[in-house]
């Protein structure tokens, strides 16, 4: 017989009052009322078509959420060079508003913030095959050059909600990295660095309370990292080892889908509660290197990138939505 543990990640805890981001099916003894409970869904998060970028595009990055969301930065469909195009999202449809103002591809989840309060930090210029340290804010209409980085990279990974307050992190500069800087909106500062250098990997939270998940190292992993504010600390794994993923939500209530190698690997989405990751429904096609929402775990989106259908760039995007939960309570009659 299976162990709930072995099941779950986590064991059956007592608490006096119901425990903080729960995870579907968790189950757990209130000491107050004296009963088992357990929190419930009708159905697990699942993927929805949603609509087309109007610039298909592969290693571009995203902010916002499902339905407030900038796709920015990447290779043209067709892979005909650099992008400065901006898409703005609004749970509907993509409508093109003001370019970037350095054509760049970020190969990650570079992008943090929100649709009046973004950032995309560093990337990569293919046609002079150069790192990139340029960083541009957005304010809701136009995008503005700031200080640069420390450290020229692409695909490293980015945490923050509003643009004066971001966590840069990981990438790629001659080598895998493990260089973490904050912004504070002034200028950039190094800080301790990740544990494990890799690139192509997610970022999400704040740049106090962030997540470092999956990457390349080269080959595809697993680990997962926590930033306090001060340093990184290894926590537990995804399932599923992958690179150039999306993720989405905070440092308690994640998100990581998609990725390297695609197949049915780079359709797997994993949700985390701050203790355990579990698996949720799949995404509808295999894809990597992609825009993606950024704050919030419960209503994400994935637009472009690469894909097992279209490998030069689809223009389609995906909506992730998970429903309400409840905690009832178990009847042992």
């Amino acid at each position: 017989m299976s162990e709930y543990k072995a099941i779950h990640g986590v064991k059956i805890r007592d608490y006096t009052t119901d425990p903080d981001n729960l995870i579907t099916g968790q189950v757990w003894f209130d000491k107050t009322n004296k009963v088992l409970q357990f929190q419930e869904s009708n159905a697990a998060g699942s993927w929805a078509t949603g609509g087309s970028l109007n610039v298909g595009s592969r290693y571009a990055s995203g902010l916002g959420v499902q339905t407030a969301s900038l796709a920015f930065s990447g290779l043209r469909q067709g892979l005909s060079g650099d992008r400065v195009e901006t898409e703005l999202y609004n749970g509907a449809s993509w409508t093109e508003v003001n370019d970037m103002n350095t054509a760049r591809s970020t190969y990650g989840s570079q992008g943090a913030g929100t649709t009046t309060s973004g950032i995309c930090v560093s990337g990569y210029s293919n046609p002079a095959d150069a790192n990139k340290d340029e960083v541009e804010t957005w304010n809701g209409t136009s995008w503005t050059e700031i200080a640069d980085v420390n450290t020229a990279r692409r695909a490293a990974a980015a945490s923050g909600v509003v643009n004066s307050a971001v966590l840069f992190f990981g990438g790629f500069t001659d080598a895998r990295s493990n260089a973490t800087e904050i912004w504070n909106g002034t200028a950039w500062t190094e800080l301790n660095n990740l544990n494990l250098a890799r690139d192509t990997l997610s970022g999400q939270g704040t740049n106090t309370a962030a997540l470092a998940a999956a990457g390349g190292v080269p080959g595809a992993k697993d680990e997962v990292e926590l930033w306090n504010g001060t340093s990184w600390t290894e926590i537990a794994d995804i399932n599923t080892a992958r690179q150039s993923v999306g993720g989405s939500g905070t440092s308690t209530l994640g998100l990581v889908f998609g990725g390297q190698p695609r197949g049915d690997n780079g359709k797997k989405t994993e949700q985390w509660n701050g203790t355990a990751w579990t698996e949720t429904n799949d995404m509808s096609i295999a894809r990597s290197g992609f825009a993606t929402s950024t704050l919030s775990a419960t209503a994400a989106l994935a637009a472009g990138g690469d894909s097992d259908n279209n490998p030069s760039a689809p223009a389609g995007t995906e909506e992730f939505s998970s429903p309400a939960v409840s905690t009832k309570t178990v009847d042992i009659d």
